[in-house]
Parts: structure tokens; C-alpha cells; sequence
């Protein structure tokens, strides 16, 4: 029987337990891909004991046909590109600047929504849990794991709660950890293996991220005192 999530809070729970080694452990850091992700990963980050931040990435998508991706787009105007998408729909270098210019204003966006005057989480020689709540075409995922590489966190970790097999296949054989409850040969819709699945609004991801951080002092505050 297949392994479904009551919600994105079951699948963060879940994941967490299996990243249980990593608990109270200074050099984690957990990084999520919003807005969806953001949900995953408070559970994560709250079961750990480690900090929460954003890996703010948009998913390029093919002019009419929104829910194609042609790419992703990360801060520090790097893209990745699906050059089979590419080639098939035969996509020109003006539409996908275009569509990244349009993508470009909506990541700024959220930069300055989600975290206010917070600076980022300097990754660099930490332990990264990067979380999302599934990944189908693994383009946004794709792209943030580029942007973590020039970071050079020491340790990767992929926390999905489910993912095509051969997409986790690809990432370990790239020398990361995986974790993955649930992965499948095909997945059209990540919402099919929820049990509930809604939209994830913008002030949920800020309110989420706020409590992470108020969490985090608190936690820290007591084990300085222990």
C-alpha cells in the first residue's frame, strides 16, 4: 500500500524522524523551497532543533502553458534549464529572458516579504537540509542545488517527503543524501499523495518563519543556560 501524508505538517513529522541523527546538531541548517516547502520544513526544523530559512527559487514555466517548466530561476541570476523542454516546445533565448525578467520581480519579491531585514544563513561548511514537499519535474530543486554548490555548504541533504525514483536516483548518484519516504516511477501531481493540500499563502510562510527563528532563540537561550 502506498504511503500518503495526512497533510504537509504529517510529511515534515515524518521526514523528521528519519533525519533524527541530525538533532541538536549547531552546523544544520534547514532550507525550504517556498511556499509548500515552508510548511515541511518548520516541522523539520522545529523535531532538529536548527534554524529555518528560505532557498527562494522560481520555476520558469512555458508561455501558455504555465504548468510546463522550461527552467527554474535562483538568486544571483542563476538559471537552470530543461533543454529537452526547450528543444521539443522550440523556445528562443528572447522568450526565456523574458519570462525570467517576469520571474526575476516575483523572486525580489519574496525575498523582501519573506525575510524583512534578516539577513540569509551563510551556508558555507554547514550541514543543508533542502526541503520541499514533493518534486515532479525537479527543475526548482534543480536550481536550488546549483545555487547551493557556489555556497559550499559540507553536507547536502535532499528532504522530500515523495519524488520520482529516478530524480532521487540522479541526486545520489551526485553524491547527496536522500531522503524520501515515497518514491515512485511516475508523478504527475505532487498534491495526489496528501490527503490535504492547500495553498500555501505568503503570510504563512512569513508567520512560519518568524516563529522558526523565535524557536530557535529560545532554544538556544536554555542550552547556553544547560
Amino acid at each position: 500500500m502506498a504511503t500518503q501524508f495526512r497533510d504537509r505538517t504529517d510529511a515534515g513529522e515524518q521526514l523528521a524522524a528519519r533525519l533524527a541523527a541530525y538533532s541538536n546538531r549547531p552546523d544544520v541548517l534547514v532550507l525550504a523551497l517556498p511556499r509548500g516547502g515552508v510548511t515541511v520544513g518548520f516541522e523539520i526544523s522545529h523535531q532538529l532543533h536548527a534554524p529555518l530559512d528560505v532557498m527562494i527559487v522560481r520555476k520558469l514555466g512555458v508561455p501558455g502553458q504555465e504548468e510546463l517548466a522550461l527552467g527554474a530561476l535562483a538568486p544571483g541570476g542563476i538559471r537552470v534549464l530543461n533543454e529537452d523542454v526547450l528543444r521539443m516546445r522550440g523556445i528562443s533565448n528572447e522568450v526565456i529572458d523574458e519570462v525570467a525578467a517576469r520571474e526575476q520581480r516575483e523572486l525580489e519579491r519574496r525575498e523582501r516579504l519573506y525575510r524583512g531585514n534578516r539577513p540569509a544563513y551563510d551556508v558555507r561548511g554547514r550541514t543543508v537540509v533542502l526541503v520541499d514537499d514533493g518534486i515532479a519535474t525537479g527543475a526548482t530543486i534543480r536550481a536550488a542545488i546549483a545555487v547551493l554548490k557556489q555556497q559550499q555548504p559540507a553536507h547536502l541533504i535532499i528532504a522530500v517527503p515523495v519524488a520520482v525514483k529516478i530524480t532521487c536516483d540522479e541526486f545520489a548518484a551526485q553524491g547527496y543524501e536522500v531522503v524520501c519516504p515515497l518514491q515512485l516511477e511516475t508523478l504527475y501531481a505532487v498534491g495526489n499523495w496528501y490527503e490535504y493540500f492547500p495553498q500555501t499563502s505568503d503570510e504563512e510562510v512569513h508567520d512560519l518563519l518568524e516563529k522558526a527563528c523565535h524557536e530557535q532563540d529560545a532554544w538556544l537561550a536554555q542550552h547556553k543556560k544547560g
